[in-house]
């Protein structure tokens, strides 16, 4: 397939009770440059109950309504790329508006027969409404080039997503890498740009909200590692080992502290416990400093590297609790609709 040759482009947008963030992003790709190509899109809502699918409608997007018993994104991403006519199809997510340029721009990538996927820099659009959202922008900072993953926003050949069954609907989260790892084994390339893709949305206020969508993470962290634990290449499996150790030292540095200080009547073991967390955050953001000028947002993004892995550990039990009694989890939402 020739990108040049494409006879439609499609859009698949999925959501969830996004609101005005979904009028967004589709008028975001209503406007987006197409140059000669017709573009057709798709919105696939998963049980919204604030007339998303009304508001699709209103703005000329063909609906998929589905009322799964577990929704998932991998659900509406594959209801939508089988219903669409596209040669090249790109994913977005409701929460977030497009670079009127990526899709454009990004089609003479394909021209590489064996590139699959292309995805570019996806970025917080309102990142000083909360802490979470600063910190959490440098999470989707990566350097371009061949990668062995890609996220929710990306540009893929349908032809590959067909041959390789598109998205896996059991998993809650992580189903953009494990479409990645099985494309990457047919023998395709995911390739990240260095142009802007989409802003996005976190809306995280609260701390219940972060600690939700990290206990996510490490839900599919555990699940997707379980799946190819007995394969010739194993994924994922030496991030859940990080994590349950990064996890296990930091209850047990707090435990010490705790423990310490009420045995010596003293608040030293507990600051010296602080003092330990601030040195290894501040070498995290040395580490990152590459994402960011900025110090103070290197600074809590350290914090945030450590801090998350609680909740990440927190999902991995859940999911290994889960399996032991043969039940599967739903939805994980973190959004305040």
């Amino acid at each position: 397939m020739s990108a040049d040759a494409c006879s439609m482009l499609s859009v698949v947008v999925i959501g969830r009770n996004e609101g005005e963030r979904l009028r967004a992003c589709l008028e975001s790709v209503l406007a987006m440059h197409r140059g000669l190509w017709p573009v057709e899109l798709i919105y696939v809502d998963s049980g919204s109950t604030d007339g998303s699918v009304a508001l699709a409608e209103s703005l000329g997007a063909k609906t998929i309504a589905l009322r799964p018993q577990h929704p998932t994104a991998a659900l509406g991403r594959n209801a939508g790329w089988r219903a669409s006519g596209g040669e090249v199809v790109l994913f977005l997510d409701g929460d977030t508006v497009l670079a009127p340029e990526f899709m454009f721009d990004s089609l003479p990538e394909f021209r590489e027969a064996k590139v699959a996927c292309v995805w570019g820099h996806r970025r917080e659009t309102h990142p000083g409404r909360s802490v979470y959202n600063r910190v959490m922008d440098l999470d989707w900072v990566y350097a371009p080039g061949l990668t062995p993953f890609c996220g929710g926003d990306a540009l893929w050949r349908r032809d590959v997503l067909a041959q390789v069954g598109g998205f896996d609907e059991r998993l809650i989260a992580g189903e953009e890498p494990e479409l990645c790892r099985r494309t990457l084994a047919a023998g395709y390339k995911v390739l990240h740009v260095d142009r802007a893709m989409t802003g996005h949305d976190l809306a995280i206020t609260r701390f219940s909200q972060y600690w939700r969508r990290c206990s996510r993470a490490g839900h599919a962290y555990a699940e997707i590692a379980e799946r190819f634990a007995g394969s010739a290449e194993p994924f994922w499996s030496d991030e859940v080992r990080r994590n349950r150790r990064r996890a296990l030292v930091l209850c047990a540095m707090l435990l010490l502290g705790v423990v310490a200080s009420l045995g010596t009547r003293s608040v030293w073991p507990l600051v010296m416990m602080v003092a330990a967390f601030a040195l290894l955050a501040a070498r995290s953001a040395w580490k990152a400093r590459w994402k960011s000028n900025d110090l103070l947002t290197l600074l809590l993004y350290g914090v945030h590297s450590h801090l998350q892995q609680l909740p990440i550990f927190a999902g991995q039990m859940r999911y290994h609790r889960l399996r032991r009694r043969g039940r599967s989890a739903g939805l994980v939402e973190y959004k305040i609709p």
